[in-house]
């Protein structure tokens, strides 16, 4: 009596399910789409829904260290990104607020502007704005210093985005330079429970993937 080879019934039932399943979103989508929760963000802040800001330094500067938010209120992280610049460099704001602080923090300038529910901060600079003062999207609020850069000995910007009392956010995000998003399968689809259409490129591929594998 021949022994039989090993079979790949689990790898193939588990192709199998993986294929059903990519199906039975592309079909369902755009019918669950109004009731699902929206996206969030890696800091919990709902996507599609951030300010337009301009960046801190012109001309659009280097990202030389991103955004990498710590996993608890005191861990390890980058809570903000830095921004190769030059000393004495003009510093503006991001977003239009008021200032809130504006001078020497734990040995360096610091420039922090409120915008409501969030509010932007600037390290190291040397202020040229006073607490209470409000300012407008891409004003002026001080010059770069080179004391306390985060990439002594050169000069660059550390750039925070915080909402609330220490929810830390990307600021890159407030300049359309965040994380990439991608857009769900019912994006540009018509929306409505009497609307029909034919099934998509995807759902064929998908649908073609799974006879194949019978």
């Amino acid at each position: 009596m021949t022994s039989r080879p090993p079979t790949a019934g689990p790898t193939r039932a588990l192709r199998v399910a993986t294929v059903v399943l990519a199906v039975l979103w592309s079909l369902l989508g755009p019918v669950l789409a109004p009731v699902l929760p929206a996206a969030t963000g890696a800091a919990g802040a709902p996507q599609g829904s951030d300010p337009v800001g301009e960046w801190p330094l012109r001309p659009e500067p280097e990202v030389v260290a991103a955004f990498d938010p710590p996993d608890s209120p005191y861990g390890a992280g980058h809570r903000g990104v830095d921004l190769r610049g030059s000393p004495g460099q003009v510093v503006h704001t991001a977003l239009a607020g008021v200032v809130s602080y504006a001078g020497p923090l734990a040995g360096r300038g610091v420039v922090v502007v409120d915008h409501g529910t969030t509010r932007t901060t600037y390290q190291p600079v040397t202020a040229t704005v006073a607490v209470g003062d409000p300012v407008s999207r891409g004003s002026p609020i001080g010059t770069l210093e080179l004391p306390g850069s985060h990439c002594f000995p050169r000069a660059c910007l550390h750039w925070g985005w915080i909402e609330g009392a220490s929810t830390y956010l990307d600021p890159l995000r407030l300049v359309g330079a965040g994380p990439v998003r991608l857009l769900p399968l019912w994006r540009d689809a018509p929306a409505g429970p009497s609307s029909s259409r034919a099934p998509s490129s995807e759902v064929l591929a998908a649908l073609a993937a799974l006879a194949a594998l019978f």
